[in-house]
C-alpha cells in the first residue's frame, strides 16, 4: 500500500469525520459508534469506487479509520450525558455516580476534565504498553478457559468488600449488596429471554444508574449549585496509578471474550484503595478508551472481533496479523488515527464540558432533573418502545435499592455478571 500524500489527506479527512460523529454519538443518548459503523459499512460497496485513484486496500483503510475515530471520539464524549443529564452506557453507567456528586458540589466542570485527563493519558500509556501486550496475550488463554471462575471472583469481591463501609454493620451491607446484586443478576437474565429485536441494556442501565439517582436527587437534593469553572487540582502520582489501573484492566475486555467495559470497570474500582470521585473518574475513563486500543490490538494478533466496531472494521479490510514484533502498516495507521482523535477529542471534551456547565448554572435544578426523566423516557421509547419502558421501569426501581440505603451502586452490575456466569457454567 503506497502512502502518497493524496491518502495521508484522505486519511486526515477521515479521521476528521469520525471525530464529528463520535461527538454525536458521544453527545446523543442512545446513538453508539456501533450505529455508525453499520451505515459505513453498508455504503462501502458505494465509496469504494469514489476512491478510484487509490488501491482497493487503500481505500478500506481509509473507511475504517473513520470508524475508528468515531468509537475513540465517542469514548471522551459520552462522559457528558452521563455525568450532567443522568443517561449511561454500559460503558459510562459507574462514572455516573461521582460524577454526579461533584455535579451537586458545583464542579460538574472538573469532572470533565479529569475524564478527559483520564482518557487521554490511557492512550499514551496503552501505546506503550502494546509491545508487553504482545507477548502476555498468549497467557490470556490460560484465563479464557476459567472465565467462569474469574467472573464468580469478581463478583465475589464486588458484594464482599461493601463490608468495608462505615455506613452500617457490615454483615448487614454485604447482604444487601447480595440482594441488589442477584435481584439485579435476575432482571438481566429475564431481560436476555424479552421478545424483542432491540438491546435493552440502554433502558436497563438507564434506569439502574440514570433515573434512579435523578428521581432521588429530585425529592432529597437541593437546588443545583452554580457551576464553578475552575482546573482540577489533583497529584500526579494520582493520576499515573489510577489511569495505570484502568488501562490495565482495559485490557482484559479486548481480550478475554465475556469481559466487557463493565466487567473492567469494577475490578478497576476494586484494586483502587482511593476512592475519592476524581481518583475514580479518572480510573473509570481510562478503562473505556485503553479498551478500544486493546481491541484493535487483539484483532490484528488473534483475528478476533471484541466489539461491534472491531467486527465492522474486520468486515471492511483484509486484516495483516501482526505476527513479528513490528506491528504491519495498517496496524500503525489505526494507532496513527487512535493518537490524533484522542488529541482532538481532549480539546472537544473540555469545550462542551465548559458550556454544559455554563448552561446548567442558568436553570432550575429540580425543572431540569424532570425534564432528563422525560427525556429519558422518551428516547427510550423511541428507541426500545412499550417494553423497554417496561424494562426502564424495573431497572429503576431496583436502582433506588442501593441509592437509598447508602451501598455501592455497582452492585447492580449484576445485571451483567450473573447472566454471563450461568452462561458460562452451562453452556
Amino acid at each position: 500500500m503506497e502512502l502518497s500524500l493524496a491518502f495521508m489527506l484522505l486519511l486526515f479527512a477521515a479521521i476528521m469525520l469520525g471525530i464529528l460523529l463520535g461527538t454525536l454519538t458521544g453527545l446523543v443518548p442512545g446513538l453508539h459508534p456501533n450505529n455508525i459503523a453499520i451505515i459505513l459499512v453498508s455504503i462501502t460497496p458505494v465509496l469504494l469506487p469514489e476512491l478510484y485513484f487509490l488501491d482497493s486496500y487503500a481505500s478500506r483503510t481509509i473507511i475504517a479509520s473513520g470508524i475508528l475515530a468515531t468509537a475513540v471520539t465517542h469514548t471522551f464524549l459520552s462522559f457528558i450525558p452521563a455525568a450532567y443529564i443522568g443517561a449511561p452506557e454500559g460503558d459510562t453507567a459507574l462514572n455516573l455516580l461521582p460524577a454526579h456528586r461533584l455535579l451537586l458540589e458545583g464542579r460538574a466542570y472538573e469532572a470533565t476534565v479529569l475524564s478527559a485527563i483520564g482518557s487521554f493519558s490511557a492512550v499514551v500509556f496503552s501505546l506503550l504498553c502494546l509491545v508487553p501486550f504482545y507477548f502476555a496475550s498468549r497467557m490470556f488463554v490460560i484465563l479464557e478457559h476459567n472465565m467462569v471462575y474469574l467472573l464468580i471472583g469478581i463478583s465475589a469481591l464486588l458484594v464482599l468488600t461493601e463490608g468495608f463501609t462505615e455506613r452500617m454493620e457490615p454483615l448487614m451491607a454485604i447482604m444487601l449488596a447480595l440482594m441488589v446484586f442477584f435481584i439485579s443478576g435476575i432482571f438481566g437474565i429475564l431481560m436476555l429471554k424479552l421478545p424483542s429485536s432491540a438491546s435493552m441494556l440502554f433502558p436497563a442501565f438507564s434506569g439502574l444508574f440514570g433515573l434512579s439517582t435523578i428521581l432521588y436527587s429530585l425529592f432529597y437534593t437541593p437546588e443545583l449549585p452554580d457551576q464553578a469553572i475552575n482546573e482540577p487540582e489533583i497529584e500526579r502520582t494520582g493520576v499515573l496509578k489510577s489511569v495505570i489501573s484502568g488501562a490495565s484492566f482495559g485490557t482484559l475486555v479486548s481480550a478475554l471474550p465475556g469481559i466487557t467495559s463493565a466487567h473492567a470497570t469494577v475490578m478497576a474500582m476494586l484494586a483502587r484503595r482511593d476512592r475519592s470521585p476524581e481518583q475514580v473518574i479518572l480510573t473509570l475513563s481510562s478503562v473505556n478508551t485503553a479498551n478500544v486500543i486493546f481491541c484493535v490490538a487483539t484483532l490484528y494478533l488473534t483475528l478476533h472481533t471484541r466489539s461491534g466496531v472491531m467486527m465492522a472494521i474486520s468486515q471492511i479490510m483484509d486484516i495483516q496479523p501482526w505476527t513479528g514484533l513490528a506491528p504491519p502498516v495498517t496496524l500503525i495507521l489505526m494507532l496513527i488515527t487512535v493518537l490524533t482523535a484522542s488529541a482532538f477529542s481532549f480539546f472537544i471534551t473540555r469545550y462542551m464540558g465548559r458550556q454544559f456547565s455554563l448552561f446548567f448554572g442558568k436553570i432550575s435544578y429540580r425543572k431540569l432533573l424532570l425534564s432528563i426523566v422525560i427525556l429519558l423516557s422518551v428516547l427510550v421509547f423511541l428507541f426500545t418502545g412499550c417494553l423497554g419502558l417496561l424494562v426502564l421501569m424495573v431497572a429503576t426501581a431496583i436502582g433506588l435499592i442501593p441509592v437509598y440505603y447508602g451501598i455501592r451502586r455497582s452492585n447492580s452490575m449484576g445485571v451483567i455478571l450473573l447472566p454471563i456466569i450461568v452462561a458460562e457454567m452451562f453452556q
